[in-house]
């Protein structure tokens, strides 16, 4: 079983949830990361989530999205989520906004609720996707274009606001982040 943190407003832990149960219709508030690959020369790793995900499935949306274990590291969770779903190792990870949030409902009613950082980060590796995660993935140009996830667009629309070169965008305040994060 997979645990994810549960937050109250202010972006503390009050328990855990069974990632498998917690998206549903009343999806409480929960930790999150996302985050944004980039290459050596620049382009973007954007990645279409597989056809069995829960939340978006067939969506287009950043490199690599996931949840924290309870007292997990966040750079450790982004690490182990970039191995697993893209097969993936990165350098150094820069939270660029740490304070991104957002709720977003489904067609069908399902619901995500997350305070979710969002980090940059860059390999030379040649993704290996795992099917059950990511069932296609391309390198493009940034910004990417077309139809993203919602999540994926209101970051995009923020990043952008950062600069329109990725390696430059400024650091973040690792202060900032939600308390629950565990650096």
């Amino acid at each position: 079983m997979e645990l994810v943190v549960l937050l109250d407003e202010d972006g503390r832990a009050t328990g855990t949830a069974d990632k498998a149960l917690v998206h549903n219709r009343e999806t409480p508030l929960h930790l999150a990361f996302s985050t944004y690959v980039f290459d050596p020369r620049g382009r973007f790793l954007l990645t279409r989530r597989a056809l069995d995900k829960r939340t978006w499935p067939g969506v287009w949306t950043n490199s690599c999205c996931g949840h924290p274990g309870p007292e997990e590291v966040m750079t450790d969770a982004i690490r182990r989520r970039l191995r697993a779903e893209l097969g993936i190792t990165v350098g150094d990870i820069d939270l660029v906004l740490p304070r991104f949030r957002y709720r977003a409902v489904m067609g069908d009613g399902t619901v995500e609720n997350e305070m979710c950082p969002v980090f940059r980060a860059v390999t030379s590796d040649d993704p290996a996707p795992d099917p059950a995660e990511v069932m296609d993935f391309r390198w493009t140009q940034w910004p990417p274009e077309g139809d993203l996830s919602p999540w994926a667009r209101d970051q995009i629309g923020q990043l952008t606001g950062l600069g329109p070169e990725p390696g430059r965008w400024p650091l973040a305040d690792s202060g900032e982040l939600p308390p629950a994060v565990t650096n």
